[in-house]
């Protein structure tokens, strides 16, 4: 039976559970079968520079660190639950991917 595999990622993580939230809700009202939403390794994307652009003073550093977090559902394929994920809002900075597989 072919499933529906959604891939979301964001570095905002409550819009990323909210849409989560939105899912889940469409897979129970549908009855369909879902799996997830999983947790997948958060990307950690890490940039260390100089306070002090000239290079006079002392070697003061700073860190920033984005985070980017991830989940993974799958989703038992129903004409009538694809067209309602479809039109789940999106926030703005969420990325979502979905494919279609065979299991």
């Amino acid at each position: 039976m072919p499933k529906a595999r959604i891939k979301l990622a964001s570095i905002d993580i409550d819009k990323l559970n909210q849409t989560c939230d939105y899912i889940k809700d469409i897979a129970e009202k549908t009855g369909v079968d879902i799996k997830g939403p999983i947790p997948l390794p958060t990307k950690k994307l890490k940039v260390t520079t100089r306070r002090c652009p000239c290079g006079d003073g002392k070697a003061s550093w700073e860190r920033f660190e984005m985070r980017v977090h991830k989940r993974l559902i799958d989703l038992g394929v129903d004409e009538r639950a694809l067209r309602q994920v479809m039109k789940v809002p999106i926030p703005q900075g969420l990325n979502i991917e979905i494919e279609m597989i065979d299991s």
